[in-house]
């Protein structure tokens, strides 16, 4: 898929956020991790983890209807500082118009390296991902851990899911997994996990 870049400036469109979250998860289940947008209670935990120094952005992967980003917004991450990656078409559309002064990249996240501007890389405070990688097999999941290695050395990312355990075998993918938070009230109840990667040769 070729990549897109767009700069924000009109309100969102017609369509309901959970109304076009819904026809997504209609055309391809597997690409959501849910069959409703993330709450609001797991918006602000997401948003409390992210961290953005001066000269850096905050890039989000699997943006959907772009509930998490509006909460980083609303958190004070700087629209300017925002960039969100979303593979679908008319979703990447739908945010253009859903957030003023942000970046939408309409590309592929395990691909991150061709899709992120270069003047961004190593310059990325937090990465979070929406995408549900527990579907994954475990080579793909290396596939996404080593897109985001590649633009974003040793931060790691935050990786939201519904999972009451690591949603990633962690250890297998050489990384250190922490969850940060977990809210009953998303439904299903949610969790917010930080990996890293792990120093080289260490267990």
């Amino acid at each position: 898929m070729q990549n897109t870049l767009v700069q924000n400036s009109a309100d969102a469109g017609s369509l309901t956020n959970a109304a076009l979250f819904f026809r997504r998860w209609l055309a391809n289940p597997l690409q959501m991790g849910s069959i409703i947008p993330s709450s609001s209670a797991l918006c602000r935990r997401v948003a409390a983890e992210v961290t953005c120094g001066e000269d850096e952005v905050v890039l989000e992967l699997g943006a959907g209807t772009g509930v998490i980003s509006r909460a980083l917004l609303a958190a004070g991450v700087p629209a300017k500082r925002l960039a969100v990656v979303e593979i679908v078409p008319e979703m990447a559309e739908h945010l253009q118009h859903a957030l003023p002064g942000a970046t939408v990249l309409c590309g592929d996240a395990f691909r991150l390296p061709e899709v992120i501007p270069p003047r961004w890389h190593g310059r990325i405070g937090t990465v979070i991902c929406g995408i549900p990688l527990v579907l994954l097999p475990l080579a793909e999941q290396r596939r996404f851990v080593d897109s985001v290695e590649a633009i974003a050395p040793g931060r790691g990312f935050l990786l939201y899911s519904y999972c009451v355990t690591s949603p990633l075998k962690h250890r297998a993918l050489n990384l250190s997994a922490m969850r940060r938070a977990w809210t009953p009230l998303n439904f299903p109840p949610a969790s917010v996990w930080r990996y890293r990667p792990r120093p080289t040769g260490k267990a």
